[in-house]
């Protein structure tokens, strides 16, 4: 096998359950390497200027998600563009934030959509991510790269090559 690297993000309704630590101990014990995490939150057109501070952020004190496009989703999304459930997933996609992530290890497409499990959670076997959390295949939890090609375009769309990582462990 050949080491490689590959795109996953948590979905809005994975972040919205509080279940991006498991993923990652998930991913983590089983000896891949993170390189690359963000929180995202992607925003349709707006209607009106962006402040550049998020209303009320301020006040709380809590730290706001890094905003994105429309376009970043619809770039990544293109090859489902005909699909009847296009647009609710585009509109589900920007929900909420997004948690996106670059993983590294040997064979790890293959190993990370293993682990995933099926689109349709109702497919998915016991011990898989979707197999144990998911019901619901338009809230599916996770996406990871479906090839070497594919993660190489969707790194590309969601990081910057500066916000990637190299290290060994020491």
């Amino acid at each position: 096998g050949a080491t490689e690297r590959t795109f996953v993000a948590v979905k809005p309704d994975g972040v919205q359950r509080r279940l991006v630590g498991e993923l990652v101990r998930r991913f983590e014990r089983r000896g891949l390497t993170l390189v690359g995490m963000k929180l995202v939150q992607v925003r349709g057109r707006p209607r009106r200027p962006v402040p550049r501070e998020p209303r009320g952020a301020a006040l709380t004190g809590r730290p706001c998600p890094a905003q994105a496009s429309e376009e970043l989703l619809r770039e990544h999304y293109g090859a489902l563009r005909e699909r009847p459930f296009y647009r609710q997933l585009l509109s589900y996609m920007s929900s909420g934030p997004v948690v996106a992530m670059v993983w590294q290890g040997l064979d790890v497409v293959k190993t990370v959509r293993t682990m995933i499990g099926e689109t349709n959670p109702a497919d998915s076997r016991p011990g898989t991510i979707r197999g144990d959390f998911c019901t619901d295949v338009t809230k599916n939890l996770i996406h990871g790269s479906d090839s070497v090609e594919s993660a190489r375009h969707e790194i590309a769309l969601w990081f910057r090559p500066e916000e990637l990582i190299c290290w060994e462990d020491t």
